[in-house]
Order: C-alpha cells, then sequence, then structure tokens
C-alpha cells in the first residue's frame, strides 16, 4: 500500500463527527485540513480542543466558502441531516466524500440524488462512497461475507439492539419516544420513509446473491412505559412511548429474504417487555448450515457493554477514505470497494 498521507476535512461535529475528527487527528495516514461546525461556540476552536486532544493548528469554522476553497482529497460529510446539492458542490471542487447519510446503492427509490452524484463526480473527477453501520455494515457486507460459509440461504435476519436509556442519542427526540402512542402514529418523523434508506443495504445484499427484490414490507410496533422512565434527556412519562420495533422485509423469489429488525428501547420498565438482553448487533442466517453472529462492544470495567452504533457508523466510513480517494469518479458502493484494507491502526495509543 502507499505510504501516502490524505488531506481530510471533518464536516460536522455531532455525535458521528467527532468520533471522525479525533480518528484523523490520530491516525498517521490522515492530515487534517478543516473542519466545518454549525455551533457558533465552536467556531475558532482548534479540532484538538473539540476532542480533547492537543491542538492540530487547524481552527474549526462556519464558513462553508472557506471549507470549498481548501485542497483536500476528501470531505467525510456527516451533517444531521443529507444535503446532496452540497455534496455535489463539493465533489465538483476536486473532492472526494464518504458519507454516513447515503445514499449506500443505487436503487430505484434514490435514483435522482444517485444520478446528480453521478454528474458532479464526472464533472470533478472524484469519488462518492456512502455507508454506515445500518443501514449498512450490519445489514450487507456483514451477512454478505458470511455466506461464504454457507450451502443454502434460506432467510436472514438482521437486528440491532439498542438501549438507549444508557446511551444517549438524539433520535430519542426525533423517533417520538415520549409521545402517547396514538400521536407518534399519526404524523411523520425521521422514520418515515427510512424503509427505503435501509432497502439500499437490501438491494446490495440481494443483487449480491443473484436475486432481485420483488417487494419491500414495513412493520412497526410500539412498547409504552410502565412507569416514568429517567434518562439522560429527562423523563419519559408513563403510558408514553419507551420502546420502537420497526421491521422491515425485502421479498425474493415470492418469500421473505432478508428482514430488519430496529429496537429502540429505554430500559426493560415497558409494555410489551421484549427482554431483549444487552444492546447489539444480531445476525442470524437460516439455511445449511445455519448460523447466529452477535456484534457488541467489549464489556467495560464495570461489566457493561455499551452500544457503539456511533462510533462503528464513524469508523466504518474513516477506515474506507483513502480507497474511496483513489478508486475511479463515480458512486462507489462497497462491492466497488472491495475488500477494504484498513491504514493507520497499527499504532500506539496516545498518552
Amino acid at each position: 500500500m502507499s505510504e501516502k498521507k490524505y488531506r481530510v476535512i471533518q464536516w460536522a461535529t455531532g455525535s458521528v463527527g467527532k468520533i471522525s475528527l479525533q480518528h484523523f487527528i490520530e491516525n498517521p495516514v490522515f492530515e487534517l485540513v478543516g473542519v466545518l461546525v454549525t455551533n457558533p461556540e465552536k467556531v475558532g476552536k482548534d479540532a484538538g480542543e473539540l476532542v480533547g486532544l492537543p491542538p492540530t493548528g487547524v481552527l474549526a469554522t462556519d464558513d462553508v466558502e472557506k471549507i470549498v476553497a481548501l485542497d483536500a482529497d476528501c470531505v467525510h460529510f456527516s451533517p444531521l441531516v443529507q444535503d446532496i446539492d452540497m455534496v455535489c458542490r463539493l465533489l465538483r471542487s476536486g473532492k472526494n466524500i464518504v458519507s454516513p447519510l447515503g445514499p449506500v446503492y443505487p436503487t430505484e427509490h434514490f435514483a435522482a440524488d444517485v444520478e446528480k452524484i453521478e454528474a458532479a463526480c464526472k464533472d470533478g473527477g472524484t469519488s462518492f462512497h456512502g455507508c454506515g453501520i445500518h443501514p449498512g455494515y450490519v445489514g450487507d457486507i456483514l451477512p454478505l461475507t458470511l455466506t461464504r460459509l454457507m450451502d443454502r440461504i434460506d432467510r436472514v435476519e438482521v437486528f440491532e439492539i439498542a438501549d438507549k436509556q444508557k446511551t444517549p442519542s438524539v433520535y430519542i427526540e426525533f423517533m417520538g419516544f415520549g409521545l402517547d402512542p396514538e400521536t407518534l402514529l399519526s404524523q411523520p418523523n425521521c422514520m418515515t420513509g427510512a424503509m427505503y434508506a435501509f432497502g439500499q443495504s437490501m438491494a446490495l445484499f440481494v443483487e449480491s446473491l443473484g436475486k432481485k427484490i420483488e417487494d419491500l414490507t414495513e412493520k412497526h410496533e410500539i412498547a409504552t412505559a410502565r412507569n416514568d422512565i429517567a434518562y439522560t434527556g429527562g423523563v419519559i412519562r408513563a403510558g408514553t412511548v419507551a420502546g420502537q420495533h420497526w421491521e422491515w422485509t425485502a421479498w425474493a423469489d415470492g418469500a421473505p429474504l432478508i428482514t430488519y429488525h430496529l429496537y429502540y428501547i429505554l430500559g426493560n420498565d415497558m409494555e410489551p417487555a421484549w427482554n431483549l438482553g444487552e444492546s447489539r448487533h444480531r445476525i442470524l442466517v437460516e439455511g445449511n448450515p445455519s448460523l447466529e453472529l452477535n456484534l457488541m462492544a467489549a464489556p467495560e470495567a464495570d461489566g457493561h457493554r455499551p452500544f457503539l452504533g456511533i462510533t462503528w457508523t464513524a469508523l466504518v466510513g474513516c477506515t474506507a477514505v483513502p480507497q474511496v480517494c483513489d478508486a475511479a469518479p463515480g458512486l462507489v458502493t462497497h462491492i466497488d470497494l472491495g475488500v477494504v484494507q484498513p491504514q493507520g491502526l497499527v499504532r500506539r495509543p496516545q498518552a
């Protein structure tokens, strides 16, 4: 592999962006050249200060024009909401992009966005890679890797189980936790249309197995708090939404082939009680031979296993940056990248 350094920009420093920023500062393969922030309180602060590291000499800015004008190989683009027009502007400025917001795979639902991105990549001679943990890694390339151990596949189920009472998340508010169930079901929220976002990973998996998705179906189950539940963002009142189970299924050959489960809960004092166990990602492959994989954090000193969905969302993109930069122009999927070979990971931890 080349010893080239890659000049990178971190766009946004929220929960995902901070993980990425720290990685770029500490990994010797990267040279941080810019940081875009949206919080006025962060403007002018050194990038190192934003993540508890020594000064880097790179100061955070909210000036988009300064960021666009920078000479950089790649932008890790992780705002709270995707902005395809800004993505295209950055691509046309000669910067490759890795984004946990996708698009991950060229499905019909995202055809217009993919077309814009492909055109911008052609103009800028750049590449775009959409990724993430779920949708993303645990729903497509990880189960696809496991199929190398199979003789026959009957059905695949992918689970994300996250206890958000212990792991803070902006999605608690965005997903409507704490609302009356009737209110939640009567209005759109951040999960409206999520089936199509997750459908990208499903399509990557299904088409890699030589099949086509015939139908996508969705189910939504709600659990309510038995008693008031305290969490880092406040209190979920008794009788309001304290757990959600979203289920999306891709059908092929007239049968369900792959199903995604998303369980977000605030503890276990709920009705119904799902009793899901520890936060983790779980993959169940039914066939010959059947197999199961549980992906979770190692236990900390107190025995608790944190849920690392945010951390993994950031790092699965960061570790792909060199190969995305070196790829041919255009939208680059996990399949196009092949086996990613992360650089700069074998190093001594900073004191």
